[in-house]
């Protein structure tokens, strides 16, 4: 049992765990920003098309296949809301934050140690070097 109460305190149990409310908790807002927002926005500029009344008749078996399209057009409107208001910003974000950080150092040539850039020798083998 003591194997099972560690597993369940390990920082990747924990970490997942609160992945999982934040991302339950942001679907709401996505799923809003799409229901309340964007496919109004949509049907304002055209006829919203909908297509759950399609369907096909075997036997006595309906095929609603017009409730999958929507949930396929859902889908892409939900991805499209992701990709634009938080994948892209915050990649865009991670990229100007990482051009900031330009390494100040940089490895000697001969004994591999990481000296400064500006330095023009090897605190650890006394190597001359030529400025960077």
């Amino acid at each position: 049992m003591s194997g099972f109460k560690k597993f369940l305190m390990q920082g990747n149990v924990m970490d997942l765990a609160v992945a999982v409310v934040i991302g339950a908790a942001f679907n709401s807002i996505v799923q809003s920003f799409v229901a309340d927002l964007l496919t109004p926005l949509i049907s304002a500029f055209g006829d919203l098309p909908d297509f759950s009344s399609l369907k096909v008749t075997i036997g006595r078996s309906n095929f609603m296949y017009g409730n999958f399209i929507n949930a396929i057009i859902s889908f892409l409107m939900i991805a499209a809301v992701v990709y634009f208001l938080v994948v892209k910003p915050y990649t865009h974000l991670k990229e100007r934050t990482a051009a900031k950080i330009e390494s100040t150092t940089r490895d000697c040539p001969e004994c591999l140690s990481e000296i400064p850039k500006q330095a023009s020798r090897c605190a650890f083998c006394t190597t001359e070097l030529i400025a960077a």
